[in-house]
């Protein structure tokens, strides 16, 4: 069974998929693996390279100040990007599955909901916080100022329409409470599991 884990900026979503991973869980982060992947990948980094020309690499590296100073502003551009990116990403995490023996596992990625892909999973799960607690959290963890962040929530769906779409939800608002609810949850899919 697949579930996708998901939540806007600063939710703790990767708080969150560090307590099923220590439960046992195998957990995929799309997000690291993608900026792998947009490294790793002579495919991809020649598919980059073509889109955002050779600033986009530095001595061998991912340029990721150069690449989000282009796509940030520019919504064209950042879909073109994503448009090279995902389909590597999807690949990768297929093949990784079938590598897998848990009775679930778990997809984290930033954007599940935004882009459309709740289909690709059996159950998923959008992880919350109100937003000056999330606010708080990014600027802390990023030492970005408070405007910045704000842009970067504003480019995701807000929380309450995200609870519609979520199979469940998880407010990570300590992490006594949120340990508690993600322990709860696993055995919910434990035995969700089994009818897989």
């Amino acid at each position: 069974m697949v579930i996708g884990l998901t939540g806007g900026i600063g939710s703790g979503k990767s708080t969150v998929a560090q307590m099923f991973r220590k439960l046992g869980v195998p957990v995929y982060d799309s997000d690291s693996q993608a900026k792998a992947l947009m490294v790793d990948s002579p495919g991809l980094k020649r598919a980059i390279i073509g889109l955002l020309g050779p600033k986009a690499y530095r001595e061998g590296a991912l340029d990721r100040a150069f690449v989000a100073g282009q796509v940030f502003n520019d919504p064209e551009l950042l879909a073109k990007l994503n448009a090279l990116v995902h389909p590597e990403v999807r690949k990768h995490f297929l093949a990784w599955t079938k590598e897998q023996r848990a009775p679930y596992l778990i997809q984290e990625s930033a954007l599940i909901f935004e882009n459309g892909a709740q289909g690709q999973y059996d159950r998923t799960i959008l992880v919350t916080a109100p937003r000056e607690l999330r606010l708080e959290r990014v600027m802390a963890r990023d030492r970005a100022p408070r405007e910045a962040v704000l842009a970067r929530m504003d480019k995701q769906l807000g929380d309450e329409h995200k609870k519609d779409l979520a199979s469940f939800h998880i407010e990570n608002l300590d992490l006594a409470s949120t340990q508690a609810r993600v322990l709860e949850l696993h055995g919910e899919l434990m035995v969700l599991a089994t009818e897989f």
